[in-house]
């Protein structure tokens, strides 16, 4: 994540960390006890999320989109993958080492304003919302921007600014949790004496629920056509990447919970918009359960997040229970 923050991902990790050493510190466990640590979660370089967790859970059935895909300086992602020793045909053999797993536990700033908002420290993630990610382009006319009068033009950047705007009335509509971003337009020829010829946009919508999840890309996709026939433009749908909506186990739910309130004295159950690569692990079956710990200002995805250093032991201390907590269930005869 470009100018990204110092507790996104790594948090988990050392975490995760500090669990072992208090596992293998007591002996051999009844069980084997791992931690991953997973490539390329966020997807921010070729916008595939969840390529580690994907290619181990056995979800990635996508190799033909992911061959073809390349990142702002035209690097093939197979070739970016190659450089660090990995072949992009043989990365689901990862798969082999989610074999038997019989929980899945993830500990993970909360990236938005929730827990702040309430004055807790710490909450339970019921699941991760479903995204629906697509390239859309608006196709106009390059003309001359100073000899070509307003109502002649068929600027592409005014069918997607026009989405931008509608996105966000969407959302609101389907409410529930509901977002929807515009992350990024390119337009060509880019220069400030022509109209706007190719405009293409990146948006991401997310959702709990998979029928709001589908309506809403139902209302984007007509809105584009709408705004495409007004402006007298073209427009193409090109899907990045989706995943539907994960919820995570009801009984490690409970576990985690509980596990909160023996550190916190007090628990909250809320939704994930993020993605996580705990939602693969659910996907692929496996018990799957993860654990909040408030951000800061609700802020991610910036080098401005922060959680205050006691929530921080407080999380590692949870996280250690639920370990301890699941631990115990499986090996419970």
């Amino acid at each position: 994540m470009p100018n990204g923050g110092w507790l996104d991902g790594a948090l988990n990790v050392v975490a995760g960390v500090e669990v072992l050493r208090r596992v293998a510190a007591e002996g051999t466990p009844p069980v084997t006890v791992r931690l991953v640590n997973w490539a390329d979660e966020e997807g921010a370089r070729f916008g595939r999320s969840l390529f580690g967790s994907s290619a181990a859970a056995g979800s990635m059935a996508d190799q033909e989109e992911l061959r073809s895909r390349t990142d702002a300086n035209g690097v093939a992602l197979p070739d970016a993958l190659r450089e660090h020793g990995v072949e992009l045909d043989s990365a689901s053999d990862a798969r082999a080492g989610l074999e038997g797993a019989a929980a899945y536990r993830e500990l993970h700033i909360e990236q938005g304003p929730v827990l702040e908002s309430m004055d807790l420290p710490l909450g339970v993630v019921l699941g991760t919302f479903g995204v629906e990610r697509h390239q859309i382009t608006f196709r106009g006319q390059a003309a001359h921007a100073g000899s070509t009068p307003m109502d002649k033009r068929r600027d592409a950047l005014a069918g997607a600014a026009r989405l931008e705007l509608e996105i966000r009335e969407i959302a609101k509509r389907t409410g529930e949790g509901a977002v929807c971003t515009m992350g990024g337009v390119v337009t060509k020829p880019g220069i400030v004496t022509s109209v706007v010829e190719t405009a293409e946009c990146l948006l991401d919508q997310r959702h709990l629920d998979a029928a709001q999840l589908a309506s809403m890309l139902d209302d984007a996709t007509s809105a584009s056509q709408r705004f495409a026939q007004e402006e007298e433009l073209e427009v193409e749908w090109e899907r990045i990447w989706s995943i539907e909506p994960i919820l995570f186990d009801e009984g490690l739910i409970e576990l985690a919970a509980d596990s909160i309130m023996e550190v916190g004295g007090t628990s909250h159950r809320l939704p994930s918009g993020p993605l996580h690569d705990a939602a693969e692990g659910a996907r692929a079956g496996i018990p799957t359960v993860m654990l909040f710990v408030q951000s800061l200002r609700g802020l991610s995805h910036t080098k401005l997040e922060d959680t205050k250093e006691e929530h921080l032991e407080l999380s590692v201390q949870a996280l250690d229970r639920l370990a301890a907590k699941t631990i115990a269930r499986i090996a419970a005869p």
